[in-house]
């Protein structure tokens, strides 16, 4: 019984030992990034290697090309998909949520494009393109002095952009010809 006492308090006395900390690191949390004169598990040291946020491709990018190509082929319940799929991906894709809103504009769910343009605004900011797309929003809903507005603050921001020329030239043409 002696002995069983003995292994039972060399093993807690083992447990114990492993857990206390060298106090080397402060009790600072490690993360993924290595410190200089780390190596890898090859031996050769991570200088020079990419980490995590020096990566160029994002998971979100695929979903973004996919949605754009459905959008391009006037499919935007699929494309609307797919931004939003990219937009859970990466909360942070300004153009994703761009792509979310225009989806949702084309096929009238204009209390999700209003929330889509505001979460892109917050990413983007002021651009002529978001200008622009609230302003064809606006135009889609019949909201001409608001389509009206946004399309002159894109303007003003890109005078030579051709699309913003056109959405003006549209929302003139749709206040000349209004049908009943």
């Amino acid at each position: 019984m002696k002995r069983v006492i003995a292994v039972a308090a060399c093993l807690l006395m083992a447990v114990i030992a492993g857990c206390q900390t060298n106090g080397e690191d402060g009790g600072v949390v490690r993360t993924n990034e290595p410190s200089k004169g780390d190596v890898t598990s090859f031996g050769d040291a991570f200088d020079g290697l990419k980490t995590v946020s020096d990566v160029e491709y994002y998971a979100s990018d695929q979903a973004v090309a996919e949605a754009k190509n459905q959008f391009r082929a006037e499919n935007y319940g699929n494309a609307g998909a797919l931004f939003f799929k990219a937009t859970q991906l990466a909360p942070n894709d300004g153009g994703a949520w761009m792509g979310l809103a225009a989806c949702t504009d084309r096929i009238h769910r204009f209390d999700l494009s209003d929330r889509a343009y505001t979460r892109a605004f917050k990413l983007v900011g002021a651009t002529p393109e978001y200008y622009n797309n609230v302003g064809y929003s606006y135009l889609l809903r019949g909201k001409l002095q608001d389509a009206r507005s946004n399309f002159l603050k894109a303007y003003e921001l890109a005078p030579n952009d051709p699309t913003v020329t056109n959405n003006l030239k549209l929302l003139s043409s749709s206040v000349q010809n209004i049908e009943r």
